[in-house]
C-alpha cells in the first residue's frame, strides 16, 4: 500500500474521530418529549443547550450521580419551549429551626 494512501486513510480517521467527539445532540433542535426520551434511554446524556454550552443530564431515578450529588430539576431550551430535565447537583444544606 503506497504511503500516500496510508496518510490519507489516517487523516480521514482522525477527522471522523474529532467530528464524532464534538457532536452532541442539541436540545434546541428537539422537542421536550424527544429530549426526555433520549435521557431516559441513555440514563445520562451530554446535551448542547446553546452554541457554546452543554451539560450532562440524567434520568430522575437511578444511580447516575456520585455521592453527595443528587438529581435536581433543571430546565433546557427545546424546540417547543423550556423542558424540565434533571442533572446532578450537590444538595444545599438544611437550615435547622
Amino acid at each position: 500500500m503506497p504511503i500516500c494512501r496510508i496518510v490519507l486513510c489516517a487523516a480521514a480517521i482522525t477527522i471522523a474521530a474529532v467530528s464524532l467527539a464534538n457532536a452532541r445532540p442539541d436540545t434546541r433542535n428537539m422537542t421536550c418529549a424527544q429530549t426526555q426520551a433520549l435521557i431516559q434511554t441513555q440514563h445520562a446524556a451530554v446535551l448542547a443547550t446553546g452554541p457554546n454550552t452543554y451539560d450532562r443530564y440524567i434520568r430522575q431515578f437511578g444511580n447516575e450521580c456520585d455521592v453527595p450529588y443528587v438529581p435536581m430539576v433543571a430546565y433546557v431550551p427545546t424546540r417547543d419551549g423550556q423542558c424540565m430535565v434533571y442533572q446532578c447537583e450537590e444538595p444545599s444544606p438544611q437550615v435547622g429551626y
